[in-house]
């Protein structure tokens, strides 16, 4: 009977599970496309690598929607055995809760084992192919768009104008003005034209943009002059039946440049191992430079010149006070000394200030990262521990009260884990603790929902609430009557 009840019981988990685990995963990878969205949009981008795009993406956010199913599914499956009193008949029966919720927990301990592979194998290597082609993305130039009556700088070292576009292949130009911006001079060479061409062979990385019947005119200035000087400088002009301008596009179609890696060792890119040896090393030149920092800043201080003489040599005449053992003019000059090598020490700190935090932050980060992923695998735990019991004591299950509950759950979640992260980042506390704090805090809240719903309990005992404040408010009564 038991086993035909976890086959029951494992059912009405894993279907709401996978459900909601592909909706989140979708909801998340749309918000996530929405958020690029402006950064690539416009540039002639393939529909292959918007698809592999998305594909990293997903990978990405996987380990993050499998936690939210989990929660989502717990409180879904026990919520709808509450519901419909099967839970209360399975418990007359003389079963407990931890025997009814034993196959789910076997199978929660079994995704977490499968989020950590996860997360130590497909999503580093997933987060380095994304975050590398969407910088590439950013970086490519947008899509070619020839617009009338603008001034169109798109076009590398070029600024063209022209009144229209015709033609079945709109690719005649009327009333062409054209800036050569390619000697990075300023506006110094234009050329205008009745008539534009624009004519590109397929697979060629140039455009050949021909001119008739134009103009040219062009100032002859060097890079380092005055106005005045400029102003007294020849220029050359003329006029042309035909004039042919070849520009290079192959910023705008060469798609190879996509696929390039140029980051490597973020610290979302690497392993478990990885992110250990990276930080050891990483540690090793911290530790160099705060040492180097220290000797540069006892050597300005001229510390080295203090030490201790014996005392058989000691100059009985000298006063305690330093300051007192000069004349006034030689005591001002001892003072300005002082503040000035102060002053200098304390710019000296302050331009460094910036670079230690930077590096003190990208060690933090890189041990976070190692913790964080052992403490979100268990995060299918510990929502599980949390999810199911609620189910067990809201009594409903469906998308609709439980949906809202393991949204507010997993927003706690999330919230102390940026917390923790944040903390960690600025050295507030250690990045560990960082790292464990959403675990530490929920944790037991887990334990004790599941304690409270092993005995049938609810999630706290109203009528008790409403009796403490009686019995307060009673002793105020006897002692007015009395």
């Amino acid at each position: 009977m038991l086993k035909i009840f976890d086959k029951y019981i494992l059912k009405s988990f894993l279907q709401p599970l996978l459900a909601t685990f592909f909706v989140v995963l979708f909801v998340l990878v749309m918000q996530a496309l929405w958020l690029a969205f402006d950064e690539i949009a416009g540039k002639g981008i393939d529909i292959f690598f918007i698809l592999k795009f998305l594909g990293y993406l997903a990978l990405m956010l996987t380990p993050t929607a499998l936690p939210i199913g989990i929660l989502l599914s717990s409180i879904m499956a026990l919520g709808d055995l509450a519901e419909n009193y099967e839970f209360a008949a399975i418990k007359s029966a003389g079963v407990s809760l931890k025997r009814i919720i034993r196959p789910l927990i076997i199978l929660t301990f079994f995704l977490s084992a499968l989020n950590f592979i996860f997360l130590n194998n497909v999503y580093p290597w997933a987060t380095l192919k994304q975050k590398n082609l969407y910088l590439n993305m950013k970086k490519k130039k947008p899509a070619l768009a020839m617009v009338p009556g603008v001034f169109n700088t798109d076009i590398p070292g070029y600024s063209l104008k022209f009144e229209e576009k015709y033609g079945d292949e709109e690719n005649l130009l009327k009333n062409v003005q054209i800036a050569d911006l390619s000697g990075a001079r300023g506006k110094i060479k234009v050329i205008t034209a009745e008539k534009g061409i624009i004519s590109t062979e397929e697979g060629s990385k140039y455009m050949t943009l021909t001119l008739e019947n134009g103009h040219y005119y062009e100032d002859h200035v060097k890079n380092i002059m005055t106005p005045e000087a400029r102003a007294k400088m020849s220029f050359s002009n003329a006029t042309f039946e035909t004039y042919t301008i070849n520009i290079d596009i192959s910023s705008f179609n060469d798609e190879d440049t996509l696929d390039e890696e140029q980051i490597k060792e973020h610290q979302g890119m690497l392993s478990i191992t990885q992110l250990d040896s990276i930080s050891k090393s990483k540690k090793i030149a911290y530790d160099e430079y705060v040492g180097n920092i220290s000797n540069d800043f006892y050597i300005l201080m001229s510390a080295k010149k203090l030490y201790k003489y014996p005392d058989s040599i000691h100059d009985k005449n000298l006063k305690s006070e330093i300051l007192d053992n000069f004349d006034l003019k030689n005591r001002s000059i001892v003072l300005d000394q002082s503040l000035e090598n102060l002053k200098r020490a304390k710019d000296r700190n302050l331009n460094q200030k910036k670079s230690f935090k930077d590096r003190r932050k990208l060690l933090n980060l890189y041990d976070y990262e190692f913790y964080y992923r052992i403490s979100f695998s268990l995060a299918c735990l510990v929502l599980f521990f949390i999810g199911a019991p609620l189910g067990s004591i809201i009594r409903k299950g469906g998308f609709g009260l439980p949906m809202i509950i393991a949204i507010t759950v997993f927003v706690i979640y999330f919230f102390i884990s940026k917390l923790g992260e944040n903390l960690s980042e600025e050295s507030a506390i250690s990045a560990t603790l960082g790292s464990w704090l959403s675990t530490l805090v929920l944790f037991p809240f887990g334990i004790l929902l599941t304690r409270r719903a092993a005995k049938g309990m609810g999630i706290f005992n109203i009528d008790a609430v409403f009796d403490n404040i009686q019995k307060f408010f009673g002793k105020f009564t006897k002692i007015t009557s009395n």
